[in-house]
């Protein structure tokens, strides 16, 4: 079998597979269905990524035209359906993104939590409170319009459940940071004095530009020679001399 990783990699890619797993289809089409299921949260879709992977998975032969159509004055649109190949190379893809985490599924909320000590206290906490307030509105929309698919019984749930893993996420998220917040307030997750380590607030300084203001000298730019300005009584030059 052709390999996957060296020729279509682009998650859109496996959406675009899944929807011709249902039927044939071009890609307007392709993205109105998208945009139903609210899968445009779950893949990054715009009309030239669509078209992007569109003809990668062309070229790879994982897909092929069946048909071109015009209706009316619109421009014409191809139709796409599987190859045998492209069948086989989605089963395989999605098999393998079940069983195996990928190393690249860290949110990027993930790597700003590790440094959740470089804000003051009060600004960390408002800062999670407001992430708190998207995340509901963002869940309500999400719910809302996984209900709205469901109720219309036009996909079945287990083409959607990619949603209800989606809220299980948000879920857990919102628990982690009502209990970190009410740890902050309640002073069980403390902050180091300032600069006494790579947690506590202000401790991201330049430690070169300290070194060089502890040695700092002053030129007398008529005679050239250096001034003391740290207190030691060296004037400068060899400590040899004299």
């Amino acid at each position: 079998m052709t390999s996957r990783r060296g020729r279509v990699s682009n998650p859109l890619g496996l959406a675009v597979l899944g929807l011709l797993m249902e039927c044939p289809m071009h890609p307007h089409a392709m993205a109105a269905h998208l945009r139903e299921r609210g899968m445009d949260r779950v893949f990054k879709l715009t009309t030239g990524s669509l078209y992007d992977v569109v003809r990668a998975l062309e070229r790879a032969e994982w897909i092929e035209a069946r048909e071109t159509l015009r209706v009316g004055a619109r421009p014409q649109r191809t139709v796409y359906q599987h190859t045998a190949l492209g069948r086989a190379e989605f089963v395989s893809w999605v098999d393998e993104l079940i069983r195996v985490p990928a190393a690249d599924e860290y949110p990027k909320f993930l790597s700003a939590a590790s440094y959740l000590g470089a804000l003051d206290p009060h600004v960390a906490v408002a800062a999670l409170r407001e992430r708190t307030g998207r995340l509901r509105t963002l869940l309500a929309e999400i719910r809302a319009a996984h209900r709205a698919v469901l109720a219309a019984d036009e996909v079945p749930r287990l083409f959607g459940v990619e949603t209800e893993y989606a809220v299980r996420m948000y879920e857990a998220e919102l628990g982690w940071i009502r209990e970190i917040v009410a740890d902050i307030e309640e002073g069980r997750l403390t902050w180091p004095e300032s600069g006494s380590g790579p947690a506590g607030p202000g401790w991201i300084h330049d430690k070169d530009a300290d070194a060089d203001a502890d040695t700092e000298t002053d030129i007398d730019t008529e005679t050239g020679t250096e001034t003391d300005t740290d207190g030691d009584g060296d004037q400068g030059g060899d400590p040899g001399e004299g």
